[in-house]
């Protein structure tokens, strides 16, 4: 038996909760800030159930195999007051965030057990443990044993996992994706928004801003990336709805400097301007400011 502890219920967690207890392999805990009865996930096959034990007091955790952390960026001090319960002696964190900072966020974790995740799964809360699941999905983690290791949970659910050699590309090629993402909360749009030429041409010079920015950083990101995501976008399901957005319209705090502000706080590192990136974090800030 894999003992999993998933903190957080969102739509990332959850779904991720829900697929891994279809194991029964598995033994799988959901560690959220309220109390559940179960999940419920409409996928691309068809919905799927899940009652996994559910936790909403740190002080009751107990150690597991792994612990995925799936909260947003800004609530890592939250989740990291479930690791002291959570964490054993050969325990492995799986960091599954947005941005290029995974290895970053829970220092008091030893590195070596820490396992960045880049994730790409198109999924919407509609309610507490009901979620929408647009498609299947990737995961990406550095290649090695405890790569390897954490893919292998996945095995038997549709979710496409697996290891890579050049983690920091498919970290910045991920981001090439969602920093172009906040044109739609600052329209209140849809994916659909990226098939005005003018949007999409913002989306364009926020994509090339990154892929600047993360060549500096070791990223091996070709110059048709720009024209990709575009493409990309347009060929989502039109009403599919970003992270970045869904929290806008929930009026919960946004992920905006782990999509955006970082490849402005990267780029003055290496001197790179990124000024299309700033400008939209910028005013999207100040649409919800009071």
């Amino acid at each position: 038996m894999i003992r999993i502890a998933v903190i957080g219920a969102g739509a990332i967690g959850g779904t991720l909760a829900a697929w891994l207890a279809q194991d029964e392999t598995h033994q799988v805990t959901l560690c959220a800030r309220s109390p559940l009865g179960d999940l419920e996930v409409e996928t691309p096959e068809g919905v799927i159930y899940a009652k996994p034990r559910i936790l909403t007091d740190p002080a009751e955790a107990a150690p597991v195999d792994w612990v995925l952390a799936t909260t947003k960026t800004y609530d890592c001090a939250a989740a990291a007051a479930w690791l002291p319960g959570l964490m054993g002696p050969t325990t492995r964190l799986a960091v599954i965030q947005n941005g290029v900072e995974q290895r970053d966020r829970f220092p008091s974790v030893p590195a070596q057990r820490t396992v960045p995740v880049i994730i790409d799964l198109p999924a919407e809360r509609t309610a507490p443990g009901r979620i929408i699941q647009r498609r299947s999905g990737t995961i990406h983690v550095p290649e090695g044993e405890a790569g390897e290791s954490f893919v292998a949970l996945f095995t038997d659910t549709p979710i496409d996992a697996a290891t890579t050699p050049d983690f920091i590309t498919a970290a910045w090629r991920k981001l090439a994706i969602n920093c172009s993402g906040i044109v739609s909360a600052l329209t209140r749009r849809a994916a659909e928004v990226a098939n005005d030429e003018g949007v999409a041409e913002v989306m364009r010079g926020l994509v090339r801003e990154c892929i600047a920015v993360g060549r500096a950083e070791g990223a091996d990101l070709p110059d048709d990336l720009v024209d990709k995501v575009v493409t990309w976008t347009r060929k989502a399901h039109p009403q599919s709805v970003n992270s970045l957005h869904a929290d806008l319209l929930a009026g919960r705090r946004m992920e905006i400097d782990a999509r955006n502000t970082v490849i402005v706080r990267l780029g003055n590192i290496h001197g790179i301007p990124a000024p299309l990136n700033a400008a939209c974090a910028a005013l999207l800030a100040a649409s919800v400011a009071g």
